[in-house]
C-alpha cells in the first residue's frame, strides 16, 4: 500500500527531503540570547515594590491588603521576568508556583532561602479558573513578610543575576 503523504507529494509534484533531520552535534546549539525589554521589567518590579513599600509605611487607607498584595506580586513577578529574560526563557505561566519553577530550573539552588516564602504567596489568590475563582486577603500582619520577601528577590536578581549584564 502506498504512503498517503508521498502519494500527495507525488500527486502535487512536490519535492519534499524526507530524511531525519536530526543530524547535529549538542555543540551546535547555542545558548539563549537576552530577550529584549528585561530593564523595562526591572524598572517597574523596582517601582511596584516603591509603592507598596510606602504604601504600607503610610497605612494609606486605600491601600487595603488585597491591594497591597497585588502590587507586592507584581513587583516579584516583574524581577522573576528580568532574570528569567536576561537568560533567553519564559514561565509557563505566571502564578508563583510557575515563576518559582521557571526559576528554579533556570537557576538551580539560586532560589532556596525564598521559595517557600514565593510559594505561600499563591493561597491568596486562585484567579485562573473562574470555576474556582477566589480571593482572600492577607492580614496586615502579613505585609512586611511578604516586602520583605519581595526585596530578597529584588536583591537575589540585582547582585547575582544582573552582575554580568552591568558590566557588559
Amino acid at each position: 500500500m502506498a504512503d498517503p503523504f508521498n502519494l500527495f507529494l507525488t500527486e502535487n509534484k512536490r519535492s519534499i527531503p524526507m530524511e531525519p533531520a536530526a543530524n547535529f552535534l549538542l555543540s551546535d546549539l547555542k545558548k539563549a540570547q537576552p530577550i529584549s525589554g528585561w530593564e523595562d521589567f526591572w524598572y517597574e518590579g523596582k517601582a511596584f515594590l516603591k509603592t507598596a513599600s510606602l504604601a504600607y509605611a503610610q497605612r494609606r487607607k486605600a491601600f487595603t491588603t488585597v491591594i497591597l498584595y497585588n502590587i507586592i506580586a507584581m513587583a516579584i513577578e516583574k524581577f522573576v521576568m528580568t532574570a528569567l529574560m536576561c537568560e533567553g526563557k519564559l514561565p509557563y505561566n505566571h502564578t508563583m508556583k510557575d515563576l518559582v519553577e521557571a526559576m528554579d530550573e533556570a537557576f538551580p539552588g539560586a532560589m532556596s532561602d525564598i521559595r517557600e516564602g514565593l510559594l505561600h504567596l499563591d493561597q491568596y489568590q486562585e484567579i485562573c479558573d473562574v470555576d474556582t475563582f477566589n480571593i482572600a486577603g492577607p492580614a496586615m500582619e502579613e505585609i512586611p513578610l511578604m516586602l520583605d520577601l519581595a526585596g530578597r528577590l529584588q536583591d537575589l536578581v540585582e547582585q547575582q543575576l544582573l552582575a554580568g549584564k552591568n558590566e557588559k
